[in-house]
């Protein structure tokens, strides 16, 4: 792992120039991004420029840098360090092959694949939680939802919520690989989380679903838990799904 920067890189937005992309807008910054770094624009453990400031020199809206820098994370090009910032992990030689060996960007078949993927590890996190789960958890598995109800006009509140209710799920389970696979993918699924809530319908739809995983933590019944998260699952994966350029897909089969 190289040593992290605190400074960031100057220059980045202007050596890109403009975004050109037939497909979607966040794809189109990925690959900019990925090939301006794999020509050696940038050095490994450098941190990148703030959201708003690539979205400004870009031309394009924050939302599109974030799902950008979400699956170049996933494709371990970035590493997010929470309160620090998007630092670039490696360097040109060791990101060439990233960009031939999985090409998830969202909007692509690929992204059919983290919704099976995120749909099992939630549903066997939140089963071991059912057994695991303490009082003081389950307040503060309640104070998320009852954030998200009261946020329903405040999407980035809403989702921050919605994050910390699934990654502390991940935690109570008590098993640390499963908590790790989840955190690995944990920007995609902020991702996910923003573009399936288009409306108020869809955050109080989602606001009942958290509910009844919630319930059913709150009974210590596995079963009951994961059956919950499992509909919520099918139904968060249905929204993501239906917001994708191509639209439908398999994400009723999750």
């Amino acid at each position: 792992m190289p040593a992290f920067s605190k400074d960031p890189i100057t220059g980045l937005p202007e050596a890109i120039g403009d975004v050109h992309t037939g497909g979607s807008l966040a794809a189109g910054v990925a690959q900019a991004l990925l090939a301006h770094f794999t020509q050696g624009g940038v050095s490994a453990g450098e941190r990148l420029p703030p959201e708003r400031a690539l979205a400004s020199a870009l031309g394009v809206g924050r939302s599109a840098v974030r799902e950008a820098l979400a699956a170049l994370e996933l494709l371990g090009v970035v590493v997010v360090k929470p309160g620090s910032g998007t630092y670039l992990r490696g360097d040109a030689s060791e990101l060439l092959p990233k960009t031939l060996s999985w090409g998830l960007m969202l909007g692509e078949p690929q992204t059919q694949e983290l919704i099976e993927v995120r749909h099992g590890l939630e549903t066997y996190a939140v089963r071991l939680a059912a057994s695991r789960v303490g009082d003081e958890e389950l307040e503060r598995l309640s104070g998320y939802v009852d954030t998200m109800r009261a946020s329903v006009d405040d999407l980035e509140r809403f989702v921050e919520a919605d994050m910390m209710f699934h990654m502390d799920i991940g935690h109570i389970a008590g098993n640390e690989v499963l908590h790790h696979l989840l955190q690995s993918i944990r920007s995609l699924i902020r991702v996910w989380v923003e573009r399936g809530l288009r409306d108020r319908p869809h955050a109080e739809l989602s606001i009942q679903e958290h509910s009844r995983v919630l319930e059913a933590l709150r009974a210590r019944d596995p079963q009951a838990a994961a059956e919950a998260m499992a509909a919520h699952m099918t139904t968060a994966g249905l929204r993501l799904s239906s917001s994708l350029p191509s639209g439908g897909g398999r994400a009723g089969d999750a």
